[in-house]
């Protein structure tokens, strides 16, 4: 008989909330407790889970060949896609035609920093009714618009500190690092929020000095999917689904797995495991060290585990409805008609799915990518079955190769 964990999470998370005077109360009136055991999920065919899959694949010319989507934003013509490898942000037309690219040529290095002018990333922000692309680079943040043209670039610290959060609706800012105040015994939020400019509650405390050697991370993410007024809220090294919305955070979902992937109860703020935490997941290889890429659309709760083990075979990518109690593997998500016959994700033959999940997920459509080298393979698999495939696709196998550029997968999920 399966042993489950019998920690309970949310009595540590409601005690260590409570600790510091400052710290809003964290509502667990209506939490919901699931009983997960990965090891039981099951398959499922495409149609069962979307409406309507589209794959878009990105033109791949001498200028914009690039490896992999690291990053993906969309405005209402383009998707701008950032590739670590190249150190790159591409733009590129809803139909997947190349616009422009934005690297390090169109960076100005200032001449006071001596620092290399590299970036991780960008951000879209809107300007005087405009949609800009900006890059913080060094001690100073570019802004181009949308056909890669250089607009301005200003001192990184005076930008708005939160120009890049999320916000709500109301326009309450959530801030994930805010510090009560400066000095050696300031307190840290992993969460906040922020109205009018003044915080109006704050989660997760941590002292200045805790952890000040761990090599571990102790915060975590919030996951926007679709929805203006609330966001989901996952912290490190914690089991817990959170509900944010602009006036508190709820404690929705509180996960049990079994006690092979299960941490310690108290793993988050017992000092013995700061500077110690690769060595205990060296030790530990299928225990889960966090949950991330969590989205809810209807009664489905999407989320993915991670652990040190890297086998592709292991389940790892979850779809779990909440009426019915069924848990469903990605992984496992067979390709039908639906999807041309061809996977949504590389689970099963890459990494790209298993270290972005989904790029965007918005309150019609799930966005994710994957390689053409993937799709190639998939499709020499199809070879002899008699498959037909759409126009896009049937041009793209026709002109293109393992080489091409990625392929950006648009997914309808069904309404339930």
């Amino acid at each position: 008989m399966l042993k489950f964990a019998l920690c309970s999470f949310i009595t540590c998370i409601l005690c260590y909330g409570q600790t510091m005077a400052q710290a809003s109360k964290i509502d667990s009136s209506q939490m919901v407790t699931l009983r997960i055991d990965p090891s039981s999920a099951r398959g499922a065919s495409v149609s069962q889970f979307f409406d309507e899959v589209n794959f878009i694949p990105l033109e791949t010319t001498k200028e914009s060949l690039f490896g992999s989507i690291s990053q993906l934003k969309m405005t209402e013509e383009n998707y701008i896609v950032f590739d670590y490898e190249t150190k790159a942000v591409l733009i590129f037309t809803k139909a997947g035609k190349y616009v422009t690219k934005i690297g390090a040529s169109k960076i100005e290095k200032d001449p006071a920093d001596k620092s290399k002018p590299d970036f991780y990333g960008f951000d879209l922000k809107t300007v005087d009714g405009k949609t800009l692309i900006t890059i913080a680079s060094g001690k100073q943040t570019h802004y181009f618009d949308l056909t890669g043209k250089f607009v301005k670039k200003i001192t990184s610290s005076t930008v708005d500190k939160y120009a890049n959060s999320k916000r709500f609706g109301d326009g309450t800012i959530i801030d994930q690092y805010y510090y009560d105040k400066e000095d050696k015994d300031s307190t840290k939020y992993h969460l906040s929020l922020i109205k009018d400019g003044k915080k109006s509650e704050m989660y997760f405390p941590q002292k200045k000095e805790e952890h000040k050697n761990d090599e571990g991370w102790h915060g975590g993410r919030v996951y926007d999917y679709g929805n203006p007024d609330e966001f989901l809220f996952v912290k490190n090294y914690l089991y817990n689904i959170y509900k944010l919305t602009s006036k508190q955070l709820s404690l929705a979902y509180q996960i049990f797995f079994p006690a092979a992937n299960s941490l310690p109860m108290d793993y988050d703020s017992n000092p013995i495991y700061d500077g110690k935490r690769y060595d205990y997941f060296e030790q530990n290889r299928n225990v889960f060290y966090e949950m991330t890429n969590t989205y809810l659309h209807g009664t489905n709760l999407y989320f993915q585990v991670r652990n040190w083990n890297w086998s592709r075979d292991e389940k790892r990518a979850f779809v779990y409805n909440l009426n019915s109690n069924d848990l469903t593997s990605v992984s496992d998500i067979e390709p039908d008609s639906v999807s041309q016959f061809l996977p949504i994700t590389d689970l099963n033959y890459h990494y790209d799915f298993t270290n972005h999940g989904f790029h965007i997920v918005d309150k019609d459509y799930f966005y994710t990518s994957y390689s053409s080298l993937a799709l190639f393979n998939v499709k020499e698999q199809n070879d002899g079955k008699n498959r037909k495939y759409d126009p896009v696709l049937s041009e793209f196998f026709k002109t293109q190769s393992r080489k091409s550029n990625p392929i950006i997968v648009q997914l309808k999920p069904k309404k339930n």
